[in-house]
């Protein structure tokens, strides 16, 4: 496993969300402070508040590319073209790996309940299917930005 990926996953196990483990492990490279990165990508996890939509290693994932465009390139308009593109690549890829961008569907359990969260919990879902979205996260972006 590679060092980013390596990061997100200590940070997830940490105890960040899938989305703050992924764009918090590029919070240096971003020149982002780590309790902003946090704080900002708080609600995403469990695919947006645990409503199972976009899983939030996705959404963690299109933030770091805003921000890396939005880094590179001073002018909005041509910033906010490059993360669509990027945001358009890195779907399609993760779909590729994946079967889907959504949470629920990735998850294929419920955990917006308790029980389904301690379902989930039991039967590992978090460290197998969650730990995967994210290095697989991490290494679409290593792909784009590189």
């Amino acid at each position: 496993m590679e060092e980013k990926e390596k990061k997100a996953i200590e940070l997830f196990r940490s105890g960040l969300n899938c989305a703050q483990a992924v764009l918090t492990a590029y919070s240096d490279e971003l020149k982002v402070d780590k309790k902003y990165t946090a704080a900002v990508a708080c609600g995403f996890g469990g695919g947006m508040g645990r409503l199972q939509g976009t899983c939030g290693a996705v959404t963690g994932s299109y933030m770091v590319l805003g921000i890396f465009n939005s880094n590179l390139i001073p002018d909005n308009d041509v910033s906010k073209d490059e993360s669509y593109s990027m945001i358009q690549k890195f779907s399609e890829k993760f779909i590729s790996m994946n079967g889907s961008i959504d949470c629920k569907s990735l998850l294929k359990c419920e955990i917006k309940s308790a029980e389904g969260r301690k379902w989930a919990k039991e039967n590992k879902i978090f460290e197998t299917v969650c730990e995967k979205c994210i290095v697989d996260s991490v290494k679409i972006i290593e792909e784009l930005i590189s």
